[in-house]
């Protein structure tokens, strides 16, 4: 019988209480949790082995947890689901802006956080899209416009042979354009698409991720969008595209 591995979550929470929960829902539901109380212990649990997602507290004392997610992103592509006692837009909104993949406002239940948790961990061990049917043949590189995405690696490489990092929400909008290429896909479509990944999403979280996206695809000046916005529509990808 082949061992499955144990996925490996770091909890990084300064409030020892809500820490000590988050460790034990976790332990209990077959995860293995590593505990840091903020910045500096996060920095050395990361230091010192691989994670399958960190859950990130807001608020903490030094630098907050959007700071650190900040951070993260530009090294790593870890999943990262940020927790706070605020749940307004626009505190989802900065969330999904510094590269988080999810957003869950205290208090919350232990069957919400664990169903967070699984889709997110889903996804991002997840090659190819939800959405393709099953038995279907699977297209694992696409390119466009000089880039390239491996779909299985879920890496991203740009005109010059550079990796991109991508967050899942970042890879799922990409694929989901990649998908549709040359033609208008309306908000409603892209919000039904992001709800398999973003609690709670909306318009205005849509035209973040949509403009961290058009940003690492080189740019948001008008003549350098490869993503471009038709007014009261929605979006268009407008680069031909070419499976390989």
């Amino acid at each position: 019988m082949t061992d499955i591995a144990v996925q490996r979550i770091l909890v990084v929470e300064d409030d020892a209480g809500m820490r000590t929960l988050l460790v034990r829902v976790l332990r209990e539901n077959g995860y293995e949790p590593v505990s840091a109380r903020g910045g500096r212990e996060m920095l050395e649990a990361l230091a010192a082995g691989a994670f399958d997602l960190i859950l990130l507290d807001v608020m903490m004392p030094g630098k907050s947890g959007l700071d650190l997610c900040r951070d993260l992103r530009q090294t790593s592509n870890v999943p990262i689901i940020m927790v706070s006692a605020h749940g307004e837009e626009i505190d989802r909104v900065l969330g999904l802006e510094m590269g988080a993949d999810d957003y869950v406002a205290k208090p919350f239940g232990a069957k919400e956080l664990l169903a967070r948790i699984r889709a997110v961990l889903r996804r991002a061990t997840t090659g190819v899209s939800a959405r393709e049917p099953a038995g279907k043949p699977t297209q694992n590189r696409i390119a466009f416009a000089g880039w390239c995405l491996d779909r299985r690696r879920r890496e991203l490489t740009d005109p010059d042979g550079t990796v991109v990092d991508l967050s899942g929400a970042e890879h799922d909008l990409l694929v989901s354009f990649l998908e549709n290429p040359q033609r208008v896909i309306g908000r409603d479509r892209l919000l039904e698409i992001s709800r398999a990944r973003l609690a709670d999403v909306s318009d205005r979280s849509i035209d973040v991720l949509v403009s961290r996206l058009r940003r690492k695809l080189g740019g948001e000046a008008a003549d350098m969008q490869l993503i471009r916005t038709v007014r009261g529509a929605g979006y268009i990808f407008t680069a031909e595209v070419q499976i390989l």
